[in-house]
């Protein structure tokens, strides 16, 4: 199975499987598409609070476009940050909408299958990326 590239992509496949197995399957192929971390940028400082599973993400800017580098520890968390890196990875930091991800994630229905703490995991990346966003 091919990852998606992009987020209608992921929208798209989710609607086609029938079940769960095979969308945790998706997101841990997704988690293997982000281009690597090198460990020298896995510090306390590019560490997401808030997070049960070690989830790291640093930025660069060019001009006002935004780049993320992240991993994570965890399959399927690593496979969550991708996704989520799909709808604001290579954007305008204006356009960096914290609450629009909300939205287009709550649209997958993944709260529904997700533990509390990746839930609670997955709100906290959110949050840092658009405080990322912002500074």
């Amino acid at each position: 199975m091919a990852a998606p590239t992009t987020f209608d992509d992921v929208e798209a496949e989710f609607e086609a499987f029938d079940d769960w197995d095979d969308r945790y399957r998706l997101l841990i192929e997704l988690g293997r598409t982000l281009e690597p971390m090198p460990d020298a940028l896995k510090t306390d400082a590019t560490r997401v609070r808030g997070c049960a599973s070690q989830v790291w993400l640093y930025p660069t800017r060019n001009g006002d476009t935004l780049h993320f580098m992240a991993d994570s520890d965890a399959a399927i968390v690593k496979g969550l940050v991708a996704l989520v890196l799909l709808l604001v990875q290579d954007q305008p930091s204006a356009a960096v909408n914290v609450a629009d991800i909300r939205t287009r994630l709550d649209q997958l229905g993944l709260a529904k299958h997700l533990s509390s703490n990746r839930t609670q995991g997955l709100a906290s990346m959110i949050a840092r990326i658009g405080e990322l966003a912002h500074e």
